[in-house]
Formats: C-alpha cells, sequence, structure tokens
C-alpha cells in the first residue's frame, strides 16, 4: 500500500485552544480555492468530527488508534484520501497526550504513523517569547514528530503577533504560517462536552463562511497547503486483517437508522461497511417522523443529544409508539448511550 496523499495535522498543546474552529475554516478556505478535502479526526470524536464534515462536504473519518490496528487506520486513511487533494487531520488534546506517559494512541504517534507533517496551534492568550519554549518542547520531547509550522491563535494585536513570530522563528526555526485574532464565541458556542453540535447549530452557514474568512486573511492558506503535498510518500507492507462476516443469505436487508439532531453519533465506516454488504440503508428522524418505516430487518439508533431533545422526542408520541410496537413484535434494534 503506498500513501502519497497531501496531508497535513493541525494539533495544539491542550484541549480548548481552538484546534476544531481554525481547521474548520481552514477545511472551508481549502474548498473556497476548489480544493477536494478528505477531512479527518484523531480519536473517537463525533461532535468535532460533524463539524469537519460539514466543513468538507465529505464525511469526516476518526482515525483511533485504541480501537484500530495501524493497519485498519492507513487503510482507512487511505481509502478516504485518495481521490481529494488534501487531506486535513484534526489532532485530538495536546499533541504528545495519549493514554499512559509515553503517549500511547497521542496524535503524535498517530503523525508518524502516516508521516504527517504537524502544524502546532499554540493559544498566544497572556504569553510572549513562552510560546517559543512550548514550542521547543514540542520539538525535542520526539524528534520524529515533524512539526511543520506553527499558528498562533487568540492572538491581541500586530505588536503581540510581532513579538510571538520572532521568538518562535528564532529559537525553534520553524515558520509561524498564521496568527488567528480573537473571535466571537457566538459563532461556535460550546456546552460540557465541547462545541455546540453542528446539527443544532442553526446557523452554521453563516459560521462556516465567517471562519473561512478569518483564515483566509490570517493564515497563509497557501503555505500550509505547499507544507502537504510535501508529505513523505511511503510504501506500508502491513494489510488489515479485518474481514466482513459472509452473511450471503442475509443481503438484502433493509436497516433503518435514526439520524438526526438528537441521535447523531456515528462512524460512518460502520453504515458504509453495511452498505458495502448489501444492506440498504434508510435515514429517519426521531424528531418529525410519526413512525417507523415498514418492512424493516432492524433499526440502529446511535448516541447523541436526546436531553436536549426531550420535549420534541415526548411531543412525538406516533414515533414511539411505533418504536415500541415494532420492538415487542421482533425488530432487532441496535441502541447506543446518549
Amino acid at each position: 500500500m503506498v500513501i502519497s496523499s497531501p496531508r497535513i495535522m493541525l494539533t495544539a498543546l491542550r484541549g480548548g485552544a481552538g484546534k476544531t474552529t481554525i481547521t474548520v475554516g481552514l477545511i472551508s478556505a481549502l474548498r473556497k480555492r476548489n480544493l477536494k478535502v478528505a477531512a479527518f479526526k484523531k480519536g473517537p470524536d463525533y461532535i468535532d468530527a460533524g463539524w469537519l464534515a460539514k466543513a468538507s462536504n465529505n464525511p469526516c473519518y476518526n482515525l483511533d488508534a485504541f480501537l484500530m490496528p495501524i493497519e485498519e487506520i492507513l487503510e482507512s486513511f487511505k481509502a478516504a484520501s485518495c481521490q481529494c487533494d488534501i487531506a486535513v487531520i484534526e489532532g485530538n488534546r495536546g499533541l504528545y497526550d495519549g493514554m499512559d506517559s509515553k503517549g500511547t494512541c497521542s496524535s503524535a504517534e498517530l503523525a508518524k504513523a502516516l508521516r504527517v507533517p504537524v502544524i502546532v496551534i499554540i493559544d498566544a492568550t497572556k504569553t510572549t517569547r513562552t510560546a517559543a519554549a512550548m514550542v521547543k518542547g514540542c520539538q525535542v520531547l520526539d524528534p520524529e514528530v515533524n512539526i511543520g509550522g506553527v499558528i498562533l491563535n487568540r492572538v491581541a494585536n500586530p505588536r503581540h503577533r510581532s513579538i510571538l513570530t520572532s521568538a518562535i522563528e528564532e529559537y525553534c526555526g520553524v515558520e509561524v504560517v498564521g496568527a488567528v485574532p480573537k473571535i466571537k464565541s457566538r459563532d461556535f458556542p460550546e456546552r460540557h462536552m465541547g462545541l455546540v453540535t453542528s446539527l443544532e447549530h442553526g446557523k452554521i452557514e453563516k459560521s462556516l463562511s465567517r471562519m473561512e474568512k478569518i483564515v483566509s486573511e490570517s493564515v497563509d492558506v497557501e503555505k500550509l497547503y505547499q507544507i502537504a503535498c510535501n508529505a513523505q510518500t511511503f510504501y506500508t507492507s502491513r494489510e488489515s486483517q479485518l474481514k466482513f462476516l459472509k452473511t450471503n443469505h442475509h443481503s438484502h436487508l433493509t436497516i433503518g437508522i435514526v439520524q438526526d439532531s438528537a441521535f447523531q453519533f456515528y462512524y460512518p465506516e460502520n453504515i458504509e461497511a453495511l452498505s458495502r454488504n448489501g444492506a440498504k440503508i434508510v435515514h429517519i428522524t426521531a424528531l418529525t417522523d410519526k413512525r417507523l418505516p415498514k418492512d424493516l430487518d432492524g433499526l440502529y439508533i446511535g448516541g447523541g443529544f436526546p436531553e436536549t431533545h426531550a420535549q420534541a422526542l415526548s411531543n412525538n408520541e406516533s414515533f414511539r409508539k411505533s418504536v415500541r410496537r415494532a420492538i415487542e413484535e421482533g425488530l432487532p434494534v441496535y441502541a447506543e448511550c446518549g
């Protein structure tokens, strides 16, 4: 297997540093330049992946070294990126944060496996020269991680940007490719688990457009594309050993999937695997559909935020009754947590 797609990873020193908003803006800016973008999120994250999918107008695939062997990650990455102009991967938490003190399953380990240049996003709030020490630490902790550039976030003013840029470029020898100002939180509101989901946002197109404009004005998008194009092409003989069960006698099943702003936590690979193996997928909304479709062979209800839609779900009594009746009549149901 050859991995040759132009690719780049955006990561930070911690969660809450602005990775998702800048990644969303970058993807939108790349699309405005008529580039087809493959979006990826490191780790088991549905919320950020939903935003990246909206920005790229393509499914966003999760690359999770805890759930997936490296062979499966490489295959998933190649399959989703080979027809695109650039792959953009958003990291998770801090660059070196993993399951233990060795950084197992961290963004850094994923970056090395994919040989992808890393752009470090620095939250510049109330700091100047110390930012250079942060970047230097990322470089020294694991020299095998390819730090390709730095984006400053929440920059106060031009003087602030100038001091930060001079310090980082002088002491770290890496280019500062962007300096993003503070943005209004109303475009990307947060709650207990991070950003409000893209399906619940209400004015997502306006927010994506504003973030695209901010990134285009404050980040060297062409430079980032150049860095991505310089990613190393490499060959791997490692192939996935995972095989789908042979179920020819169960082909042409109809699977209903409840997918709306209340139930939206799905990995696209799972749905695609069902389709590839003969299942007909029927999308359902528990919020407005009056009843389940007829002739379902199975029902899949993913996780989400049903608690924020409790009133609407409660009001749709006919749908709830149809689900209960179908279960009592023997319909197989696979349901996940909220």
